[in-house]
């Protein structure tokens, strides 16, 4: 049976379409679905869906598969993890898709650069992998987190919990953010602590770094029967107000009722308006997103109120206010300093050093 080797990033989207964390997809996106998508951002059949989720082939691979019944599906290692139902390829125009998705053709934009790295050749059809299949498990130290939308939904259920509010990200926790995050848990039950673990770029701190980082600062600073931590093994696309409509869709499927947006979310560079995201997702509405989006702006540590704040609480100065750059944060840890206080809590600060060395 003739055979498709998926990439890393394949298999993570494999690994959540078998867990039902894409739905409303049950499988990789044939031509008219992708069309549509690229387009409008809805599948054919009017479902939203943000952007096309199908494995690049090339030109040999997809004479190889055209008018075949049914594909093996191999992890990147070779073995075989499940099969695609009834295969269609196509031909797509890769500079026109990530206009439309990224809002740039420009190939230093990372999400970009994969779509137009894979070529115009595409497969898609319905999956067929058994969810609980071991290649699909997550390995140590994420095997300690619940991370299918199952998993998450049992341990919300377990909780008592009926309104949840999800936060991703894809960086340590710093100061900003846990203030965002405990704004929000004041009005509902729970709080989901979603950190996205697949594949990011080169210079994004790893992911299991970022694991302690998550785990030391819950076990702290969070109340325990209020915060969960559950992991979101999706590859990054940094899509921005596309990808913040995708990371609502799946907190979804996941079980929350409520999604944390801040400023240029999933952006990369500056690519995306700082609140672009935020204006396409109240563009949809939370009837569409079947979640309810919790708008943040940008928050800080201000001298002047002795407290963390946002443009919205906060009337002082911008040099009251504690600003570092990414830049100067990998200086500071480089050299072995802990940023300062107002800016991240000391334990995370020393975990980030301790992983650089």
């Amino acid at each position: 049976m003739p055979a498709i080797r998926l990439t890393a990033r394949d298999l993570s989207d494999l690994r959540l379409l078998a867990w039902g964390a894409y739905d409303p997809l049950d499988g990789f996106v044939g031509e008219d679905d992708h069309a549509f998508v690229v387009a409008g951002m809805r599948l054919a059949s009017g479902h939203l869906w943000p952007f096309p989720i199908a494995p690049a082939v090339d030109v040999h691979e997809a004479a190889e598969l055209r008018g075949q019944d049914e594909v093996e599906l191999l992890t990147p290692d070779g073995d075989v993890v499940g099969t695609l139902a009834e295969p269609e390829v196509y031909k797509v125009d890769p500079v026109a898709e990530v206009e439309a998705v990224f809002g740039t053709d420009d190939p230093a934009h990372p999400g970009v650069a994969v779509v137009l790295d894979g070529g115009p050749w595409r497969v898609g059809g319905k999956v067929v992998v058994e969810a609980d299949h071991s290649a699909l498990a997550l390995p140590a130290p994420f095997d300690r987190h619940p991370a299918s939308p199952t998993a998450v939904r049992a341990a919300i259920a377990e909780r008592g919990w009926r309104t949840v509010v999800a936060f991703q990200t894809r960086n340590p926790i710093h100061r900003a953010h846990e203030y965002l995050t405990k704004v929000a848990l004041e009005s509902v039950d729970g709080l989901l602590v979603h950190p996205l673990v697949g594949e990011t770029k080169g210079d994004d701190i790893p992911a299991d770094v970022r694991l302690r980082c998550y785990e030391a600062l819950l076990d702290d600073y969070y109340p325990a029967d209020r915060a969960l931590l559950g992991l979101f093994p999706a590859p990054m696309r940094y899509a921005g107000p596309r990808e913040a409509v995708f990371h609502a869709i799946c907190r979804r499927n996941y079980g929350a009722t409520h999604f944390i947006v801040g400023r240029d979310h999933a952006g990369v560079g500056d690519y995306y308006g700082t609140y672009a995201a935020q204006d396409l997702l109240r563009e949809i509405g939370t009837e569409e997103l079947g979640i309810t989006p919790v708008f943040f702006e940008h928050s800080f540590y201000c001298a002047a109120c002795g407290s963390m704040a946002s443009g919205k609480t906060c009337p002082h100065d911008p040099d009251q206010h504690v600003h570092l750059s990414g830049t100067k944060v990998r200086e500071l840890l480089a050299a072995g300093e802990l940023p300062p206080v107002e800016f991240t809590r000391p334990e995370i600060g020393q975990l980030l050093i301790d992983a650089s060395r």
